[in-house]
């Protein structure tokens, strides 16, 4: 049984490993392993770990992927048309031209986003419990991350 002590835990843990305590735990010097899921309802372990296996996933993760990876290519192509405005701009090319084109991106990035937060919000029903689920986009903040330049 453990004495009870007034000296701290990270005291006791501290005296514990100059003691050498810790030295011939198994596993020591390897990589964890992260194979298991606690998340992972038992039932369901050897389906998920065929999965895996096979290079699959489950339906959500894979949904939440592609919205991931369309929130990029969205914002990267704003980025560029961003950076095109202002080297147009520079070079004192028709402004009227360039505006049109920079609110033309706008309005598609906008729709965009207004499309992602659709599959956002499906995504968020399929997502096994809150901690997995995703905010919705602002287009407005991000827009402003775009064209804000950096501190």
């Amino acid at each position: 049984m453990m004495e009870k002590s007034s000296r701290s835990i990270d005291e006791q843990i501290r005296q514990a490993m100059e003691r050498g305590e810790f030295s011939n735990l198994p596993g020591k010097g390897q990589p964890l392993s992260f194979s298991q899921n606690p998340y992972e309802d038992p039932a369901w372990g050897m389906a998920y770990r065929m999965l895996k296996s096979s290079g699959h996933t489950l339906p959500w993760i894979e949904t939440r992927r592609g919205i991931e990876k369309d929130i990029e290519a969205a914002s990267q192509s704003l980025a560029q048309t961003w950076r095109w405005r202002q080297s147009a701009l520079d070079e004192e090319q028709p402004c009227s031209l360039i505006e049109e084109e920079w609110q033309r991106a706008l309005a598609a990035f906008r729709e965009k986003t207004a499309d992602l937060n659709r599959r956002i919000f499906n995504y968020n029903l399929e997502a096994p419990s809150d901690q997995f689920k995703r905010r919705r986009i602002d287009p407005e903040r991000e827009i402003e991350k775009i064209i804000s330049p950096p501190d």
